[in-house]
């Protein structure tokens, strides 16, 4: 047998190998955990962040929109012969149709071995040993109050613009140069946030990119954290700390919830520490609509008239951008998440609540 054909052998035998892997990789989060996102994603994907990070630009956005070209490109092509010759074009299509699976199986296994694996990596709850557990209204109700009295603290040291709304100081590109700081502090608790890695670029495209709902975007494929620089200036920390969660392999939306939330308020700077309370406020404050709306309304009836004024901004915002777009985008979102073992959907972000009832729980008892 020659070398040549050997080498292929060699080739197909790990291909499908890796995605059986991949499809069973649930069962294997331990060897998961200590092999992969602590060993060969970190000493691979991170100077591959640092080599992409070197760009002013955001890579994934030049891809993305290449990609949606080339895909109109095509669409328009096979309707041009599919009219002229529509006979050779069904004769063909076996094989484009093979040729499209073997694609789409080599970016799946790419995307598993670029990141994708660190769905089924130990939770934050196992590496912190933060003791999630089942928690009682009172307990969520003092954790909503307590952040509320916090935010409104914090509300009185940030910078406000001519609107009365919270703002950057420095602009955006300074708080993507200091984004880092927080993780910097986070690592000395948890080392497995530690690591330099490429710093967030804004999205050219986010006045249009708003239309999709999205805030933020980590893509594989270059290592990037994406951010969506339209929204309200209060959200964009957090979300720029979320998209750096998932670039360090935490790959679970409720987890990169609490890391932003966690590093943001261990950020020295109060706009920062302000971003990632407003967050955790959020879904604390929907979790307990949910469960006891009188309360809810105790505790909303505290928010400061600064607080006030950024929420009412964010809801303009929103309000301005949904329509159709945001739907399909909201449902595709939601599919990949279940695709990755997420069973709540979209709705896992809401989960993060119980990793910050476990911290609130242990600092409460310090106290």
């Amino acid at each position: 047998m020659k070398l040549r054909q050997i080498t292929r052998l060699v080739f197909y035998a790990l291909f499908v190998f890796g995605i059986v892997f991949s499809l069973f990789a649930s069962r294997f989060s331990a060897l998961i955990e200590s092999g992969y996102s602590t060993k060969l994603y970190y000493w691979t994907i991170r100077p591959y962040s640092l080599l992409t990070g070197l760009f002013p630009f955001s890579v994934s956005e030049l891809i993305v929109v290449s990609i949606v070209g080339f895909i109109m490109y095509k669409v328009v092509r096979t309707i041009v012969i599919l009219n002229r010759n529509p006979k050779c074009f069904i004769k063909e299509l076996p094989k484009k149709a093979v040729r499209l699976l073997l694609t789409l199986a080599v970016l799946y296994l790419a995307f598993n071995l670029m990141w994708g694996f660190n769905y089924n990596r130990m939770t934050f709850a196992e590496i912190s040993g933060l003791p999630v557990e089942s928690a009682s209204v009172e307990e969520l109700a003092e954790l909503a109050i307590h952040l509320t009295h916090w935010a409104n603290d914090l509300r009185e040291q940030v910078a406000e613009d001519e609107r009365g709304v919270m703002t950057l100081p420095n602009g955006i590109r300074d708080m993507f140069g200091r984004a880092n700081l927080g993780y910097e502090r986070a690592a000395e608790i948890y080392p497995e946030l530690g690591g330099q890695y490429g710093r967030p670029k804004g999205v050219m495209l986010s006045p249009y990119w708003s239309y999709t709902g999205i805030g933020g975007v980590f893509f594989p494929f270059t290592a990037e954290a994406n951010i969506n620089t339209n929204m309200p200036h209060f959200m964009l920390a957090s979300t720029t700390t979320h998209e750096m969660a998932h670039q360090r392999g935490f790959a679970r939306e409720d987890e990169a919830n609490y890391i932003a939330y966690l590093t943001s308020t261990l950020h020295p700077d109060p706009d920062f520490q302000y971003s990632g309370v407003m967050l955790a406020l959020t879904y604390t404050m929907n979790t307990l609509y949910r469960y006891n709306p009188e309360t809810w309304i105790e505790v909303r009836n505290e928010y400061s008239e600064g607080v006030n004024r950024d929420i009412e901004d964010m809801k303009k915002y929103w309000t301005h951008y949904q329509g159709p777009i945001d739907q399909i985008s909201t449902n595709i979102n939601n599919t990949y998440l279940m695709a990755n073992r997420q069973k709540d959907g979209v709705n896992s972000y809401g989960r993060m609540v119980d990793l910050m009832l476990a911290e609130f729980r242990g600092a409460s008892i310090e106290d």
